[in-house]
């Protein structure tokens, strides 16, 4: 019954939260939740939020993977990919992995790029322990067979 369309991928959904639901509060979820309604509060979800095209979301959203075709006012930080859709409106800085944004959608704020920030950390981390060659000595068999044979 709650399977996701298209634009969502294939599953279910653990909450939904329909067309016609105005919530005002805090959502903490550890599964997966699509919103089609009014939510002006934060959502801290350990699984992935899928916002559909006639969502209106005021707050900050926290997430493994978010998924935009509506309107989000507020930061949101995904640990994953974070996809705006055509039809997706979003104002507010965000704190990703991987963005993406389709031809259309429209989005208004600061973008920082977190795993491309850990990997510069670590390369230069790196970079500072590499220990320099050591100098060996040659072998004092291979000296002797070396002038033995000259």
């Amino acid at each position: 019954m709650f399977k996701k369309n298209e634009e969502a991928g294939s599953g279910t959904f653990d909450t939904l939260i329909g067309v016609s639901t105005i919530l005002e509060g805090n959502i903490t979820t550890e599964g997966t939740i699509r919103i089609d309604g009014k939510v002006k509060g934060d959502l801290q979800v350990n699984g992935d939020i899928f916002v559909g095209a006639n969502a209106v979301i005021t707050g900050n959203i926290f997430a493994e993977n978010i998924h935009i075709a509506g309107t989000v006012e507020g930061n949101a930080s995904s640990r994953g990919v974070l996809r705006l859709l055509a039809t997706a409106k979003l104002y507010g800085d965000i704190q990703v992995n991987s963005f993406v944004a389709d031809e259309g959608a429209i989005f208004q704020g600061k973008c920082n790029m977190v795993e491309a920030l850990q990997e510069a950390a670590a390369s230069a981390e790196s970079k500072s322990a590499i220990k320099k060659p050591k100098d060996y000595k040659k072998s004092a068999v291979l000296l002797e067979d070396k002038e033995k044979a000259e």
